[in-house]
């Protein structure tokens, strides 16, 4: 559906500010999306995001420092979110043998379980099932370049 009929607007001042509401009203609806993708599985989207990071890490751990610095939403606490995830058994926390004063947070089987039944539900690749995959390389293009 296009900016203009989902806000009911009729204009914008310019090409540049259509994109930058365009924008961020998509990134809205899309949190809002997956938030609704992962209630099922208890899951909200910085945890899935530190889950995905730690499964990338697997079976090397990482550090709050290293998920800070990986998560997608900055303004995330890391830290509180580890602790949900260690409840849940999803993540295991120990002290570094090397390092005293650092954490190793790893992934555990039950977190690998999970992704895998996110994965195979296509969770992330249906919001995008109406774009060709040249689209979707222009689109990611695009992101690209506006960020630089």
């Amino acid at each position: 559906m296009r900016i203009e009929d989902e806000i009911k607007q009729t204009s914008f001042q310019s090409e540049h500010q259509k994109a930058y509401i365009n924008l961020v009203y998509t990134a809205g609806w899309l949190q809002q999306q997956q938030a609704c993708a992962f209630k099922p599985y208890g899951l909200s989207l910085p945890q899935f995001n530190i889950l995905r990071i730690l499964r990338g890490q697997h079976p090397l751990p990482a550090t709050v420092a290293l998920l800070i610095e990986r998560m997608l939403d900055k303004t995330s606490n890391a830290s509180r979110i580890v602790d949900k995830l260690e409840e849940k058994q999803l993540v295991t926390r120990k002290v570094c043998p090397a390092n005293r004063r650092a954490v190793d947070i790893r992934i555990t089987d039950a977190g690998l379980e999970l992704l895998r039944r996110i994965d195979a539900d296509g969770t992330a690749a249906k919001y995008f099932g109406s774009l060709t995959e040249d689209e979707l390389r222009q689109l990611n293009s695009l992101l690209d370049k506006l960020r630089d």
